[in-house]
């Protein structure tokens, strides 16, 4: 999803754009380039790459944008993310297909399934995510979370719907509501909110929209849409390392299934192609999936505690880089997972390069839905619902979650809708004290998750991860983020009632 990863012309362009048309025809616009975007890819089995790409052109044409201007939104659209949100994407995967394949990825699945019961795994997965998703990007989350997901639903035989739902709605909602994301730091900043009171009650108004968002609704979104996971992140592990929890069990010949069992093949030495011979500690599993985390979180940390220009913070933001973060991170994975499991240079490499195919289409896919959303964004459809929701009379607090709404649906991102609406807002700050400032932050992160579609690139990130349909996506992902949402205004409006 484009939900943090959009770059600085977009988010002028989002707050500069004019109409190119009027409100008619661009309304008419938007429904018909997302309705044939739909018809394109469910009707006509069009590659979403494809309809994308048509799409956006659509919608241009219909608006009244010349058709120079409309190839410029969608090539810069296209360009803008796949320069941040592919790259993460490509570091991603080399890490998830490091940790998968060196086996610790099932080091960690095992501790998690052996501590956890069928009841408590979705509970435990939204932890996860909400941990990870604290100071992490979505997307960076996503992918590092990935092997994860897939393997306790393969080792513990449940429906992939039933523990990636919980583990999306704890990254989902850190994202939109909890600084140090950029959205919510962005709206701290525009609205002059306090960024104390705002992670305090950020945090408040998360943990039950995640428990809402994540397990309970998963319960039911398991019913509705029941896939296993995907052959992407299969370990390549030896039969014998694989086997077992996270303590060791035996096999039925009675022979140990520890980390430290051999190939099977050879029973000693490494493996035939240079790969893993036996599973990395849990330590340094843990200890390499937390790294990313840790990085960026002192970057978060460093830009709070140091000002401008001091060394400690320059070097921290470096580091806190995502693009820095996750590199250095695959650097050290090589080490801790790859040599760490046995495996040789050949192999470490081998399972670099094969990271990288799996995901061509996902970062085409994803690169083609920026494109489209700054079609819509540079025809001026989220200005002019802007501006529709700032005539309504309405409180602070949900005209704040209804312009983050509207625009959310209008463009697709998560970030420009929490920006421009944050922007909006601005005149009504003398009415408010700073606590109903801090809330306006969170009603505004709340609607700028609203129901994700067709033109929000995380829509088809998770699609193509969960090798989802359309119809499935947003009987699961759509309506999860929706809950959030939702969720979230309505425990924003009661904490307004009591503080």
């Amino acid at each position: 999803m484009t939900h943090l990863l959009v770059s600085g012309p977009v988010l002028l362009a989002a707050e500069q754009a004019q109409p190119v048309a009027g409100s008619g025809r661009l309304l008419t616009a938007a429904l018909v380039g997302i309705v044939a975007l739909v018809l394109l890819i469910t009707r006509f089995s069009l590659h979403p790459f494809l309809a994308l790409t048509i799409g956006s052109l659509l919608v241009a044409g219909v608006a009244g944008m010349s058709m120079g201007d409309a190839v410029e939104a969608f090539t810069d659209g296209f360009g803008s993310t796949a320069a941040s949100v592919g790259t993460l994407i490509a570091l991603g995967a080399m890490f998830g297909k490091l940790l998968a394949d060196s086996g610790g990825a099932d080091r960690l699945v095992d501790t998690i399934v052996s501590r956890s019961g069928p009841r408590t795994l979705p509970w435990a997965m939204a932890g996860v995510g909400a941990l990870i998703g604290l100071p992490m990007f979505f997307e960076i989350g996503l992918v590092i979370l990935m092997p994860v997901i897939f393997l306790v639903a393969r080792r513990a035989q449940v429906s992939l719907i039933a523990v990636g739902i919980p583990a999306l709605a704890g990254l989902s909602a850190m994202h939109g509501l909890v600084p140090p994301h950029p959205g919510p730091l962005a709206a701290i900043g525009i609205l002059d909110a306090d960024l104390g009171i705002t992670l305090v009650l950020g945090v408040v108004v998360a943990v039950p929209v995640i428990v809402l968002a994540g397990p309970v609704f998963a319960r039911l979104a398991a019913r509705w849409v029941d896939v296993g996971p995907p052959a992407l992140f299969e370990s390549r592990v030896p039969a014998g390392a694989a086997a077992g929890a996270a303590g060791g069990t035996t096999d039925g010949t009675g022979s140990s299934t520890d980390s430290g069992s051999t190939d099977a093949g050879t029973g000693s030495g490494p493996a035939a192609d240079g790969g893993p011979t036996r599973r990395p500690g849990f330590g340094a599993a843990l200890a390499t999936v937390l790294l990313p985390v840790v990085l960026m979180m002192g970057k978060a940390v460093g830009d709070i505690s140091f000002a401008e220009g001091h060394p400690v913070r320059a070097a921290l933001d470096f580091v806190g880089t995502p693009l820095v973060a996750l590199l250095l991170s695959v650097l050290v994975a090589m080490g801790t997972l790859g040599a760490g499991s046995g495996m040789t240079r050949t192999g470490i490499m081998g399972s670099l390069e094969r990271s990288l195919p799996a995901i061509a289409g996902i970062v085409l896919i994803v690169a083609a839905g920026g494109g489209f959303k700054q079609t819509l964004v540079d025809t001026g459809i989220g200005a002019m619902i802007a501006g529709w929701a700032t005539g309504a009379g309405l409180s602070a607090l949900l005209l704040g979650w209804l312009v983050a709404v509207a625009i959310r649906l209008a463009t697709g991102s998560a970030t420009v809708a929490t920006v421009t609406a944050a922007g909006i807002l601005v005149p009504l700050l003398p009415t408010l004290d700073p606590t109903q400032t801090s809330l306006l932050v969170l009603a505004i992160g709340a609607g700028s998750l609203f129901f994700s579609h067709v033109n929000d690139a995380g829509f088809w990130l998770v699609k193509e991860y969960f090798g989802l349909t359309v119809g499935q996506n947003i009987k699961t992902w759509s309506i999860m983020e929706t809950v959030i949402s939702v969720s979230g205004l309505v425990l924003v409006l009661l904490l307004d009632l009591v503080l």
